[in-house]
């Protein structure tokens, strides 16, 4: 695995500087969605499904795929294609299952896409830019450039169904019925 923007794992073998080194050290998994390249930290994903059908849910926000069942569970599927004001995909989406910081709520992302892991050093981590609509920025939690591009940090606690929908931010909105997205 490569590390971006770092000397960590190039031959250093000083005990505590590699220990501080690999402490700076963020593993994302690399996906992505249209041409736009995204990572969300390794530790989030419970596991990634692949492409496979969802059942919808009548009335549901434009940002809700649908439902999977998932290990006796029922799981709510999050566009990301969606929430960054994207027309939906014409093939089947990828999901991955992630958890958030407590374990309280396991939902889907659907990508178009699931990559490798990117190893990032977090000291690099370029902040938002101010310039960023507020949907994005709830998004978002920063940027680091790679050989590929610019990878955009989700955090998966602001990919929540829940908190998606306390924010009021992805609602049917008047970007989503431009692209004819309602149900």
């Amino acid at each position: 695995m490569k590390v971006v923007g770092s000397g960590w794992g190039a031959g250093q073998n000083s005990g505590e500087g590699d220990a501080r080194e690999a402490a700076d050290v963020l593993s994302l998994c690399s996906l992505t969605a249209g041409s736009k390249l995204f990572g969300i930290d390794t530790r989030a994903i419970r596991e990634v499904l692949g492409k496979g059908s969802l059942n919808r849910v009548p009335l549901a926000p434009a940002y809700v795929g649908g439902v999977i069942a998932y290990r006796g569970e029922v799981v709510t599927a999050v566009r990301l294609r969606a929430l960054l004001g994207l027309e939906a995909a014409a093939g089947m989406s990828c999901v991955m299952v992630l958890d958030g910081d407590a374990d309280e709520e396991r939902f889907g992302l659907m990508v178009d896409g699931v990559g490798g892991v990117v190893m990032v050093d977090r000291r690099l981590a370029a902040a938002n830019p101010s310039t960023l609509d507020e949907a994005s920025r709830a998004l978002f939690s920063g940027a680091f450039r790679t050989e590929e591009g610019l990878l955009v940090q989700l955090n998966p606690e602001r990919l929540k169904p829940s908190r998606l929908a306390d924010s009021g931010l992805f609602g049917d909105t008047d970007r989503n019925r431009a692209k004819g997205e309602l149900r």
